[in-house]
């Protein structure tokens, strides 16, 4: 799959919306606890990609995974703390609190990049960056303020900040192994990652207590918020560089929260609205201005 980088764009701005209905499926549950929820949605992940894979690459996907590469595992290493510490943060605390938490990613992201592969970064995407962590900085405020600084939400704080870390390694690997003109496919390394969580969380998941409901909105999130969306932002970071796909991503934030609004009626203060708008504004703006360099329109100089 070849993308332009607008197309780029839009496809990662829909694997957002379906990354970001974790928070309001997870809210639906009623008797699964955290490692079964992380067992499960994984294991549906693994069911669905041994599906997806073939369908897409065809019947020697399998043989063709570089089972020797350094990058090919250490990406799948890298999905497999993202898709268990994301879900064991949400029963830890708030939908909102875990995806501010997660949105420290664009700032991790450029460090990681700028030291490992040497991106420079344009003044625009800076100044986006900065704009982005204003605005969480503010909705993290605004969660601790709103929930009293307890155990529990500085355990799960600490748990999300580990989706972020692990996804600053991830892309800049997936970067990498591109820019030095490596021809590894590392769209199965979701399929890694998954099968990791899996063997992982499976001994601390029994007794299973899950509903067949339960079991079901699971199923759900192993296809289309994991398994669908994650292959899809492999595909969108060939082409889009690892900073912008992390900011990009920060959309998830403002999707979230939305969907924890409206279907578990977690609803946000009006400053937690407020620091979101100041984040799509910076996505909104960086993206503007890189369309217009890449189109060959007058640049807005910039300091």
């Amino acid at each position: 799959m070849t993308l332009r980088h607008g197309q780029a764009v839009w496809l990662m701005v829909a694997v957002t919306l379906m990354w970001s209905i974790a928070g309001v499926v997870t809210r639906q549950l009623s008797s699964a606890h955290s490692f079964e929820i992380t067992f499960w949605r994984s294991f549906f992940t693994v069911v669905s990609l041994l599906v997806i894979l073939p369908l897409w690459q065809g019947s020697g996907v399998f043989r063709a995974m570089h089972w020797r590469s350094t990058a090919f595992w250490l990406s799948g290493v890298c999905w497999s703390v993202m898709f268990t510490a994301f879900m064991v943060a949400l029963s830890l605390t708030s939908v909102g609190n875990v995806l501010v938490t997660m949105s420290v990613g664009p700032l991790l992201t450029a460090l990681v990049a700028r030291i490992f592969i040497g991106h420079r970064l344009p003044a625009r995407t800076w100044v986006a960056i900065v704009l982005a962590g204003l605005g969480i900085a503010w909705m993290y405020g605004t969660q601790v303020n709103a929930s009293g600084v307890e155990s529990s939400l500085l355990v799960g704080s600490l748990v999300a900040l580990c989706v972020p870390i692990a996804g600053a390694v991830n892309w800049t690997v997936v970067q990498r192994s591109q820019a030095h003109g490596e021809k590894i496919d590392l769209v199965p390394s979701v399929l890694v990652g998954a099968v990791i969580s899996t063997l992982l969380t499976l001994p601390l998941s029994l007794p299973f207590a899950a509903s067949g409901a339960d079991v079901g909105w699971l199923a759900l999130l192993g296809l289309v918020q994991l398994a669908i969306p994650c292959t899809l932002s492999v595909v969108c970071a060939r082409v889009l560089k690892a900073p912008e796909v992390s900011l990009l991503a920060l959309l998830e934030v403002i999707f979230g929260i939305l969907w924890a609004w409206w279907g578990a009626g977690e609803a946000p203060r009006p400053e937690v609205l407020t620091g979101g708008a100041l984040v799509i504004g910076a996505l909104v703006g960086n993206e503007l201005l890189g369309w217009r360099e890449r189109t060959g329109a007058p640049r807005i100089q910039t300091l």
